[in-house]
């Protein structure tokens, strides 16, 4: 029986190997992040080793990098390019280019959604929305909209019987787009040009304005609450545990902390419930999922490191250039640099995982049944 224990807790220890060098897709900005990768910096894309609080690499592009969105399994970094209409596709672990999209009008946003696995970008120079494949990049399906983006956000619908959302700034509202069928389902008017948006957990959707002002918007009703006036607000970004919505004041040189109203609230708390004073312009900011630390690009080439919990400045890290945007995420995996190759990989890997997790409950059972077998004769 001993050398059948050791068997299961082998097959037990290569199947937790397996999984985790090939693990179940999670956020790409996850609860314990070990990068930051910062659009616009240095000579293209500067990456963040968090825990040694600095810059351990950059990647070379063209073409003003302007947004970065992170694969799931933080394999692969989708980058904005602007200058050049296109959206190019590096390898995480190596800046190995996978492959590249033509999108016209500038494609500035990037916002994925996990429900039809798609990634949508759209750009301020174009009346147009653009479903990309991940892994061809290949254009699926455009959406037309009134006028040119200036913001973009998925929105998850908690009921799961209703498909998730795309909601987009541009000149003459926020549009709402069903994700499956890109239909649009109405349009929620704004006193002023609505720009950046922020979809956390709950029943609001944060939207700044050309004129300085912040609002929330609800998801239940046509309710629109005043938030801030006053400021120039950049790229925002929530922490997942509070809900709260953390808003870069380029005018004021602070990070705003917003708290959410009450989901039938028809007046708002007074806001902010904290601020973060910073020593250069704010653009972009990023929350880890656990709440813990926070990420703020700043026009001076510098990254501020935030420490949430304890609402203080941990450390500012130079990356040079001119810091557009922030995303967190984890290591890159060893192996995969493809998506066909991770495709086969993660197959592979959770095939061989789960039957030596099978095997390790079969062998006991066929040990005792042989057992008993043998008493018997």
């Amino acid at each position: 029986m001993r050398r059948s224990v050791c068997s299961c807790g082998l097959a037990l220890f290569l199947g937790w190997v397996l999984l985790a060098m090939f693990p179940v897709p999670a956020l790409a900005d996850g609860g314990a992040p070990n990068l930051a990768y910062v659009a616009g910096a240095g000579s293209g894309i500067s990456i963040i080793d968090i825990g040694q609080k600095k810059v351990t690499g950059t990647f070379a592009l063209a073409g003003h990098p302007q947004s970065v969105y992170l694969s799931l399994d933080g394999r692969f970094l989708y980058i904005a390019q602007p200058a050049l209409n296109q959206i190019s596709v590096l390898a995480a672990k190596t800046g190995q280019l996978v492959c590249q999209a033509h999108v016209a009008g500038a494609p500035s946003f990037q916002s994925y959604d996990p429900q039809t696995n798609s990634l949508f970008v759209a750009g301020t120079q174009a009346t147009s929305i653009s479903d990309l494949n991940l892994s061809t990049c290949a254009i699926l399906s455009t959406w037309q909209t009134r006028a040119p983006v200036q913001g973009m956000v998925v929105v998850n619908l908690a009921s799961d019987t209703t498909d998730n959302q795309l909601w987009v700034s541009n000149g003459s509202g926020v549009s709402v787009f069903d994700v499956k069928t890109g239909k649009q389902l109405t349009t929620v008017s704004l006193p002023g040009t609505p720009r950046y948006l922020s979809a956390p957990p709950g029943a609001w959707v944060y939207v700044s304005t050309q004129q300085g002002s912040l609002y929330a918007m609800s998801l239940t009703s046509d309710r629109v609450l005043p938030l801030l006036s006053g400021g120039q607000f950049g790229t925002m970004d929530f922490d997942e545990t509070t809900g709260e919505v953390y808003v870069p004041d380029r005018l004021h040189h602070q990070l705003d902390v917003i708290t959410p109203p009450d989901s039938l609230a028809t007046k708002a708390p007074a806001e902010p419930i904290h601020t973060y004073a910073l020593s250069g312009t704010p653009v972009s900011v990023a929350i880890t999922s656990d709440g813990q630390l926070g990420f703020v690009a700043l026009t001076t080439g510098q990254v501020v490191m935030l420490d949430i919990l304890g609402h203080q400045v941990l450390q500012t890290i130079h990356v040079g250039g001119d810091p557009q945007y922030i995303i967190t995420g984890l290591y890159p995996p060893v192996l995969g640099s493809t998506p066909q190759q991770a495709s086969i990989l993660d197959s592979l890997a959770t095939i061989i995982a789960y039957l030596l997790v099978a095997a390790c409950m079969v062998v006991p059972i066929w040990y005792i049944v042989r057992k008993n077998h043998k008493n018997k004769e």
